[in-house]
């Protein structure tokens, strides 16, 4: 709060519009903040570092808020805009956050619905409504839906992390909206709303909806500021209406503008409706009553090839006639930015022959009535003389992998290699479905005209088109161009009776050009509209109507300037460049999702934007434009959103921009720790390698007092551990003791370097010797690096990379000769194996040997499929968890080829991440996040797993953590084969296997009880 004054001043690049002056004087803020925190139980930030992360959503523009407000209940947003009305301070409702308009950044105090109001209240599927707070996520109630087989329409491509609330306040729409054209209430969210909780900046708290006319005449005659509203409503809609008919397009993507025609008689005065599509820039919305639809039980996947884009919306209505529930389009474009950005490449190769594609899904009560559908298509289409290549999946896993395709659009159209960066802007126009074809070659020679490229895809069934072109935004002569092209775009698209956008609303970004669509009268319409509801120009001020010009706030714009960072990585994705890497987000915020993927485990704990990958981002960017986060490297905010980042990776391979957090992590660390001391729990684990060399010396020793109490409890103490968590003991014979006193004589095999990471070594040795006994097994001679080494995975995290480049530079040196030779060398640590493939070439850009290095190392799971080995059968049940890094760097393919080779009846689970990763999970300040996290998904599946089910992860912290929690000895996939081999000499009935693999004792959860057996136990 000492920055109040800061706070409330509109710099020159953040320039005001007409009505949207900010009322806050700067003696107020503190005190609003103060008020605001005494009043409600939700939280209150005003801090620097939270108007960082919410400064800008996913569009174009960058506007700090006042604060924000995290609201728990209802209760909260109305004391909340009370005390805003009584300090004049305008207010921004937000969802997701993933506006490609401008919507969700503001000058005002955020509300955020999304952390604590996110539940799904009512769902009655025998009246197919559902009641929502604004902050619900649509995948979480197509989810309760889905067991009465029913869902909600509209899907856009944010599904698993938008919000209903931001749905509403945009009239979003998506794949599926065909689907609630042909057999639900309409294409739009507006068309499956029954009634909407709302309440306004006077304080006004009402349910509203359709309203007959006998209704709308009581509401009136009642009077008070209801009546008044209503009163203003029928004269607006009676003023306008004639108009309303003419100049409102009959299209199925009309999103541009206020739903004034949802007023109209013919729409039994809808003033929810009316509402849907306002973009907060009128009411708040505390709930909405939504209307569900039949889900089809069954789908099937068409993809229709063509020669290019154009002549696939030639040919929309054809399609259309037979009824399907999803119908998009992708061109050659698209596919081409994923092959040059490696996206999806074996899904690309399923596509039929063409040059623009159609994907056409059909729903149907069983495979064969779907397929049956879809047939029918295909045999009138190959009666035309220009009939497409044609190709019908009958594989549910394939249609995902195509369905990826399509809906990894922005992902593959932003920060493509090669190319200048692209922007949204002009996105989202829509046009009548079967005017699709012409009007894709007039856009494309407006683009041509312009010099700008992009690729085209979207909702070709309902016309609304998708693509992020390369504006230049960073000179002035550039964002004029943009301004010209945008124009001439706009008169194109109205030229064909078309909507400015079809999906992502109008924002910032096309507002100014909402007159040309509608004409001066009903923009004045739109006026009154606001004003009505909201006559103080307090809602989302600047937004739709009297708005901020599209050239204004831009958050690289002609001002964007970054100082040059002399950054520890070389950062070769973003031309050597962190300020680059760092505005590499788009603020799509797929980091949100809190049920599926890896990305991002923090969020999915707490649901807090600064603990995810775009708020994380943001803080980043925001660190080196210097006026909001003003303490640069030093700052704390910073440094606590990232010191909770866990370094998974997932952000790397999840992210459709592939953010790569862990290594901006480790950078932002490694400048904040300059000439600083770490905290005792970062000195103790992450200088592991040196400390597990020193205990080699006495091991029993140093297990007496890391095993037993009270030594354990100051050990933990002094090195910041969780008292909750038990110590992993050291090894009495480290692997490569072992391994230098076993007989084993293999001339004239080919050799392979086995790397012994530290945890191997030093503390679970019988991952690494199974490892040698499958790889003897595979026909090679295994051998060991001549010395000690270490990747210094530890030291990334908390910033050590002078120590970890030290590291490097020995194991270069002493791998020198094997390098030059070619060997193959194998890790069984993912983390320490995607530490070789990432962290090393960008630490060392330039470094020939550092390249050919990298390439050479590999997981057992690879380095075998290479050599086509075929393990014995093994015929058990297995459950596998992927360890995040080994997902994110290496992927899962070759480990998922080997267990089909065994035979195994295995499930893969999307259990994310395990909530240990590494020194993470053993922090004191840190344990319950990490437990959360593991118990999101993982944990209670290996409880639930049957004690002959084998347990098989890769990681040693996720082993650990399982151990830890559930009694179960997770199996390294080394140690699996290896029981392959055994058992192939010798099969087994054992209904506990993991039991007999090693030497490893069994760990009860939670208990430091056992520890002397632990230390007294004899290998078996």
């Amino acid at each position: 709060m000492n920055n109040a004054t800061q706070h409330s001043q509109v710099n020159d690049k953040q320039r005001t519009a007409p009505h949207a002056e900010i009322a806050v004087r700067p003696a107020n803020v503190s005190a609003l903040a103060a008020e605001l925190s005494a009043a409600i139980e939700g939280e209150v930030r005003f801090d620097d570092g939270s108007r960082a992360v919410y400064a800008t959503d996913a569009s174009n523009y960058r506007q700090a808020p006042i604060g924000v407000v995290l609201p728990k209940n209802v209760d909260d947003v109305v004391k909340t805009v009370a005390l805003c009305r009584k300090h004049g301070a305008p207010i921004t409702a937000r969802g997701g956050g993933t506006s490609l308009a401008g919507q969700c950044c503001n000058i005002a105090v955020v509300i955020d619905f999304s952390k604590y109001m996110h539940h799904v209240l009512e769902l009655d599927p025998y009246r197919r409504r559902a009641k929502v707070q604004p902050g619900a996520n649509l995948d979480t109630l197509r989810r309760q839906a889905e067991q009465y087989h029913l869902t909600f329409g509209p899907d856009p491509a944010t599904h698993d992390h938008n919000t209903l609330g931001g749905m509403i306040g945009n009239n979003s729409c998506g794949v599926h909206s065909v689907m609630a054209q042909f057999y639900g209430p309409g294409p739009l969210t507006v068309d499956s709303i029954e009634s909407l909780e709302i309440l306004t900046y006077d304080g006004l708290r009402l349910t509203v909806g359709v309203t007959s006319e006998e209704e709308l005449s009581r509401i009136i005659n009642e009077g008070g500021q209801r009546g008044e509203i209503y009163a203003g409503l029928k004269a607006l809609r009676d003023c306008y209406a004639d108009q309303i008919r003419t100049k409102y397009p009959d299209i199925p993507r009309r999103v541009s503008g206020y739903n004034l025609d949802r007023l109209l008689p013919e729409h039994n005065f809808n003033v929810a409706g009316a509402l849907v599509g306002s973009e907060g820039t009128c009411v708040i919305v505390l709930s909405a009553t939504l209307k569900l639809m039949p889900n089809p039980a069954v789908r099937s996947l068409l993809v229709l090839g063509y020669p290019d884009a154009y002549h696939a919306g030639d040919h929309i209505m054809e399609v259309l006639e037979h009824k399907p529930v999803g119908l998009e389009g992708i061109d050659q474009a698209l596919i081409g930015y994923m092959k040059k950005k490696h996206m999806h490449p074996e899904d690309v190769e399923m596509l039929p022959d063409g040059g623009g594609w159609l994907l056409v899904e059909f729903g149907g009560d069983n495979k064969e009535d779907a397929d049956n559908k879809a047939q029918k298509l295909m045999d009138e289409l190959k009666k035309k003389d220009d009939a497409p290549s044609m190709k019908l999946f009958d594989d549910k896993e394939q249609e995902h992998h195509i369905w990826l395709v399509r809906e990894s659009g922005l992902g593959a159209t932003a920060n493509v290699p090669g190319m200048s960066p692209t922007h949204p802007g002009w996105e989202d126009a829509a046009v009548p479905p079967e005017k699709v074809g012409p009007y894709l070659r007039d856009f494309r020679k407006l683009l041509n005209e312009f010099g700008y490229q992009c690729a085209l895809y979207g909702h070709f069934g309902q016309g609304c088109i998708h693509c992020r072109i390369d504006f230049d935004l960073l000179t002035a002569d550039g964002v004029k161009k943009y301004l010209a092209f945008i124009d001439k775009a706009a008169d194109l698209v109205i030229s064909y009776g078309g909507s400015l956008s079809g999906e992502h609303g109008d924002g910032q970004a096309r507002s100014m050009l909402l007159p040309k669509m509608y004409g001066e009268e009903l923009v004045g319409a739109f006026r009154e509209f606001k004003k009505i509801w909201d006559p103080g120009w307090k809602m989302n001020p600047g937004k739709v109507i009297d708005s901020y010009r599209p050239d204004e706030n831009l958050r690289m714009g002609p001002h964007y300037n970054p100082p040059p960072v002399k950054a520890r990585f070389g950062y070769p994705d973003d031309d050597g460049s962190f300020a680059k890497a760092t505005a590499r987000c788009v603020g799509v915020g797929m980091c949100r999702r809190v049920d599926s993927g890896v990305m991002c485990p923090s969020y999915m704990a707490t649901r807090e934007e600064a603990y995810s990958t775009r708020g994380r981002a943001r803080l980043l960017f925001e660190m080196l434009q210097g006026d909001i986060v003003a303490d640069g490297w030093r700052d704390r905010r910073i440094h606590d959103a990232l010191d909770w980042c866990l370094a998974c990776k997932g952000c790397k391979h999840d992210c459709p921009v592939n953010v790569d957090m862990a290594t901006y992590k480790a950078e932002f660390m490694s400048h904040y720790y300059r000439y600083r001391l770490r905290s005792r729990h970062e000195y103790a684990m992450g200088l592991i390698y040196w400390w597990s060399r020193a205990a080699l010396k006495l091991p029993l020793l140093t297990n007496f007092f890391t095993q037993h109490e009270p030594f354990a409890f100051i050990i933990k103490k002094i090195g910041g551990i969780a008292s909750e968590r038990r110590l992993p003991p050291f090894t009495k014979q480290t692997f490569r003791d072992w391994f230098q006193q076993r007989q084993s004589n293999r001339p004239n095999k080919p050799r392979v370097i086995l790397w012994p990471d530290t945890f191997s070594n030093h503390f679970l040795p019988e991952p690494a010797k199974a490892a040698v006994e499958v790889l003897e097994a595979a026909g090679y001679q295994v051998e060991l690096p001549p010395r000690p080494l270490c990747c210094g995975r530890p030291l990334y995290d908390i910033g050590m990379l002078d120590l970890a480049k030290k590291l490097w530079r020995q194991t270069l040196t002493a791998l020198q000769s094997e390098i030059t030779a070619g060997t193959p060398i194998v890790g069984l640590e993912p983390s320490c194996v995607a530490a070789f493939r990432d962290e090393l070439i960008n630490l060392f850009p330039n470094d020939y040997n550092a390249r050919r290095l990298s390439q050479q190392t590999m997981l057992l799971s690879s380095f075998l499929r290479k050599i086509d080995y075929r393990p014995p059968k093994l015929r058990r049940q297995a459950l596998v968890h992927a360890h995040c890094n080994h997902r994110a760097i290496m992927g899962m393919k070759a480990e998922e080829a080997l267990l089909n080779r065994l035979g195994l009846d295995y499930e893969l689970m999307d259990s994310g991440c395990c909530g240990m990763a590494g020194a993470f999970g053993f922090s004191e300040k840190k344990y319950d996040i990490s437990i959360k996290i593991g118990e999101r998904v993982l944990l209670p599946a290996v409880r639930n797993a049957a004690q002959s089910t084998l347990v098989i992860t890769n990681g040693f912290s996720c082993r650990e953590q399982i151990s830890q929690t559930t009694g179960r000895r997770a199996l390294h996939l080394a140690e699996v084969l290896a029981l392959a081999l055994r058992e192939g000499k010798q099969p087994s009935s054992d209904d506990d296997p993991e039991f007999n693999v090693c030497s490893r004792p069994r760990h009860p959860a939670f208990s430091l009880k056992g520890s002397g057996e632990i230390f007294n136990e004899k290998d078996n």
